[in-house]
């Protein structure tokens, strides 16, 4: 039990908590929720008495024993194994072996300088009892719990005996959390554990935290944890603690409700005492009155105040701008491959085709390309083998993870988003700022002031003032509460150009994918559905696997696998020869359409001045016969480009493809 009475807590001016009042109870799951700021991570600090309260009193049950994963590394020892520093969670083991150690080297001395019969018998009972201690404790068990954590948190095998410092920062933040799980603590405290998890080792969490038999308090932005691990939520808030029961989303719902409830009664008070105070007021001079008055007085002075309620934040609004129109493949990777350093490839013969309007998620462990294969698409990264092909007037815009971090933090807000378009007009500058929830006095905020989700909405703001047709997206909600998530993940679904992104964010893959793109080195593998239909097709793959016969033999099995693979080939061959004819249209088409609207503009200029061997009329009757050639040019290449699709299509329709 945890239970805080009256508890007070001030950073200068801010009242982080103001006579709180709340319970932990053994076996409690919570999600504590709050703006970025408010002091979640000040309420663990108390609790773990890292930090002392100005006012009132935590009690916590004696013996308790808590597991805490902070948002900083522990500064441990950068030269122990990764898996020895895992598997050394508990201090109570290390004390346990010392004296286990001790106790034998005692018994072992020899019979004339050792112990005495009635010492012996001590030991030996304390042996068995230190015993017993450790085994309950798991500590015979403990290295594999490590090992297993490790390897849900994304941990290779052949890593797991490397020094903690030859790990990034990142990876050694999931070694603290396996460190923090694998102790198996009475109450667990975990500060935003999924930040440096991708996807896989969020869902691993996840299944590891669901079957946690201990007390849980969870601080996270991860609504997939928040709803399926939490029963009760706890919002820190202005300095208040309010309590709510159900998850978070049963806790949104709440919240609303019960500020109306009490908007509605503040509302209905202050009516009733503006009543009384006009009587008092009227009837003040008046000695026919003066019982009366006196007795409205001291309603009036019992009467208790209803403080308005908490504005709830709400996640505002992001207005993407229509992208300009591209062709319908929007850009394609042919036996693509990339390597570092010559010998280990990253990415190889991937094959890939990324038709307008997709909005593709790329899932994986870290270190298998996500990263990697986005820079390939923006051009960023040049490829060792194969080509890469933008699709026509394909205009790419790229977000990478620490994209916010380059603005000049010196800068206004308006001047940071100039800066990348000297040519648009203020006006529109200032309407696509509006639509990133910046307006009026905030446009003149210096980049330095701003928080880490505003630095975000501006990120993002310099990158669509002028509307790519492409997103490329890694870890767009880094660093973004749940209400900017939610706003960003809103603005995306509407987004009406083509996506690719990386997100270790469930929930918001879950409402942004509509395909997936599996990440499996030195390839990828592609599945034409939602995130969903990719656990579920993963999870058809595994049933398959555990129940699959024994494999047919014999003449007639070789007979009709081999039937079946002519077949196969034929088809694909068939296939492939269509779609050689319909790419090469597609590309002469775009190359006419180009050279004719060159052709246009240049004779419109051509206007102005003397245009060499032709006449003004001759001019106006060539530009008046462009448009219908123009029109025929885009007609082909449509036809063409719908029946590439197609192809397409039914190709993905026929299940996950290998790159």
């Amino acid at each position: 039990m945890i239970e805080f009475r009256q508890v007070s807590k001030h950073y200068g001016p801010q009242d982080v908590l103001s006579a709180a009042s709340f319970q932990i109870a053994p076996g409690d799951r919570i999600g504590l929720v709050g703006p970025n700021g408010a002091g979640k991570s000040t309420v663990f600090g108390l609790i773990t008495g890292d930090i002392s309260p100005d006012g009132g009193q935590i009690h916590r049950t004696a013996g308790l024993r808590l597991g805490y994963l902070r948002q900083v590394l522990n500064n441990g020892d950068n030269e122990v194994p990764l898996l020895d520093y895992v598997a050394d969670a508990l201090p109570e083991l290390r004390e346990i072996d010392h004296r286990l150690h001790d106790v034998e080297h005692q018994l072992q001395a020899p019979p004339s300088g050792g112990p005495d019969e009635r010492i012996r018998t001590r030991l030996i009972d304390e042996m068995g009892e230190l015993h017993h201690r450790y085994e309950s404790l798991g500590g015979y068990e403990l290295r594999t719990r490590a090992q297993e954590a490790l390897g849900g948190l994304g941990f290779a095998t052949d890593t797991l005996m490397q020094p903690l410092r030859a790990f990034s920062g990142g990876w050694q933040m999931r070694a603290e959390l396996a460190r923090v799980l694998v102790a198996r603590p009475d109450t667990l405290l975990l500060d935003e554990p999924s930040n440096y998890l991708d996807l896989p080792a969020v869902e691993w969490l996840q299944r590891y935290l669901r079957d946690f038999d201990g007390t849980l308090v969870l601080i996270s932005h991860d609504r997939f944890l928040l709803n399926s691990l939490t029963k009760r939520t706890i919002e820190i808030n202005a300095g208040r603690a309010t309590a709510y029961a159900g998850n978070y989303d049963t806790y949104m719902r709440d919240r609303v409700i019960r500020v109306e409830q009490a908007l509605a009664r503040k509302k209905n008070q202050d009516a009733k005492r503006k009543d009384i105070e006009d009587f008092v007021n009227r009837f003040r001079a008046k000695a026919s009155k003066a019982a009366q008055v006196q007795s409205r007085v001291k309603m009036l002075e019992k009467m208790e105040d209803i403080e308005e309620p908490d504005a709830i934040q709400t996640r505002g609004r992001i207005r993407l701008p229509a992208p300009p129109h591209c062709g319908i493949e929007v850009i394609r990777l042919e036996n693509a491959g990339l390597t570092y350093d010559g010998a280990r490839w990253v990415l190889r013969g991937v094959d890939l085709a990324i038709q307008r309007g997709e909005k593709t998620a790329l899932v994986g462990h870290n270190g298998l390309g996500k990263t990697t294969l986005l820079r390939i698409l923006a051009g960023a990264l040049p490829l060792n083998e194969g080509s890469r092909e933008l699709g026509h007037k394909v205009v790419p815009g790229y977000q990478t993870q620490d994209f916010a971090e380059a603005m000049n933090e010196r800068e206004t807000v308006l001047q940071a988003i100039r800066q990348v378009a000297p040519d648009v007009p203020e006006k529109d500058l200032r309407g696509t700022l509006g639509g990133f929830g910046f307006s009026g006095e905030a446009i003149d905020k210096t980049v330095g002031v701003l928080s880490g989700g505003e630095k975000i909405r501006l990120a993002f703001a310099r990158l669509l003032v002028k509307p790519p047709n492409l997103l490329l997206l890694d870890e767009p909600t880094t660093h973004l509460d749940i209400h900017a998530r939610e706003a960003l993940e809103q603005a995306l679904q509407e987004y009406q150009g083509t996506l690719l992104f990386v997100s270790h964010d469930v929930e918001f893959v879950r409402k942004v994918a509509t395909s997936i793109i599996e990440m499996r080195p030195p390839g990828i593998r592609r599945f034409s559905g939602d995130y969903a239909y990719f656990k579920q097709k993963l999870a058809e793959e595994k049933s398959a696997t555990a129940a699959a016969p024994a494999t047919e033999t014999g003449p007639a099995s070789v007979s009709r696998t081999k039937a079946s693979k002519r077949e196969r080939a034929e088809r694909i061959q068939e296939t492939n020869a269509r779609k050689r004819v319909l790419e090469k249209a597609v590309k002469e088409a775009e190359a006419r359409i180009a050279a004719l609207e060159a052709e246009q503009h240049a004779l419109a200029h051509s206007l102005e001045g003397a245009a060499a061997g032709l006449s003004f009329s001759e001019i106006n009757q060539r530009l008046s016969s462009l448009p219908s050639e123009i029109e025929e040019a885009n007609a082909a290449w449509e036809k063409a480009a719908l029946e590439l699709e197609a192809i397409e299509a039914q190709r993905r329709g026929e299940g996950a493809v290998t790159g």
